[in-house]
């Protein structure tokens, strides 16, 4: 009452109309709603954003272990032979093969007894495959005593629709397969192979002591005398049993190694039984007797004409073909190079 008077000045302006109730004035029970709906749509937008990431892990994480692990389908369920695969992970999954051991490898196993009920099991199976692997193993169980006519139908089967075939004859071993394929899967073909040392010495010792008798000492030592492999070929019986350590075994292996032939010659002239002329005997047999002996007689003529070839004649023979294709490669090259100093020159 005291400042009534303030309202009839001009500094005075009345306050603005009130809202409505529900508007302006809120329990405090729902004055927390917003807040808490916010925090819950974060959440859900974080969980959200953090759905593709969760899920991409746990995905690429069964990828990996999907790639090192052999696939196996359901048919296999209660096999035996899952219990000997324990060096290499595997997985059941619903594919078309037996076991899946790579994207371009897989195998189909099949039991002989098995084979005997059902015979065309193996050509249904094989045809379900299709062209979709490059190597299509049949892995045989050899489970049944007589295996010669079973065992030709499958070997049969899988060389006429291009499958490898390997026969094991325990689950260890079939079960060993399989481990080994899938251990190998990105190793080079080359691995197998034997590796052979690029030095002189290391190749003459290897050529030298695969004839029996011959070791590494041996090989040193008519090395270190004769300088080369068409020395130590060229060389007498004599001159072989001057090196020291070589006996008289040693030395007529070596020779004969490189001076016998390749094909053992039966003896040229057969043996024919004299056959008593008796005085009954007609004019005609005579005279075909005769000439089978004249046949005979051309035969050996002509196998003694032939050279024969032994391992000295085979090799040097490779050496020099060896040594024309070298030189006609270097000078293929020297008239490269003379056709290109002309090119510049002009």
């Amino acid at each position: 009452m005291a400042f009534n008077f303030i309202k009839s000045t001009e500094f005075y302006s009345p306050p603005p109309a009130p809202s409505s109730p529900a508007s302006t004035s809120r329990p405090t029970g729902e004055a927390n709603v917003p807040s808490s709906s916010f925090s819950s749509a974060v959440a859900a937008s974080a969980s959200v954003s953090a759905s593709p990431a969760a899920a991409s892990a746990p995905s690429s994480s069964n990828s990996a272990q999907s790639r090192n692990a052999i696939l196996v389908s359901h048919r296999q369920k209660g096999n035996p032979l899952l219990k000997h695969i324990r060096n290499v992970r595997w997985a059941f999954a619903g594919i078309v093969c037996d076991y899946l051991l790579s994207q371009s490898s897989c195998a189909l196993y099949l039991s002989l007894r098995y084979h005997l009920l059902h015979p065309d099991y193996l050509y249904y199976r094989i045809r379900e495959l299709q062209k979709n692997f490059k190597l299509r193993v049949v892995l045989c169980h050899v489970d049944v005593e007589d295996v010669v006519k079973p065992l030709l139908e499958v070997t049969k089967t899988a060389l006429l629709h291009d499958c490898t075939l390997l026969c094991g004859w325990s689950l260890e071993e079939c079960g060993r397969y399989l481990e080994t394929i899938k251990v190998y899967e990105n190793k080079p073909a080359d691995l197998i192979q034997g590796q052979m040392d690029t030095d002189y010495l290391s190749r003459l010792n290897h050529a030298l002591t695969t004839v029996r008798h011959v070791n590494k000492t041996d090989v040193v030592t008519l090395g270190s005398t004769f300088g080369s492999l068409s020395s130590i070929m060229d060389a007498s019986m004599e001159d072989l049993a001057r090196c020291p350590g070589i006996g008289e075994r040693k030395v007529k292996r070596l020779y004969d190694t490189f001076h016998e032939p390749f094909k053992r010659v039966v003896s040229s002239i057969p043996t024919m039984p004299e056959t008593p002329v008796s005085k009954d005997t007609e004019p005609g047999s005579a005279t075909e007797v005769t000439e089978a002996e004249k046949d005979t007689e051309d035969t050996s003529k002509r196998r003694n004409k032939e050279p024969e070839t032994n391992v000295k004649s085979a090799l040097t023979a490779a050496f020099a073909k060896y040594a024309s294709k070298i030189n006609t490669k270097k000078d293929n090259k020297s008239e490269g190079k003379e056709g290109e100093g002309t090119n510049a020159a002009s």
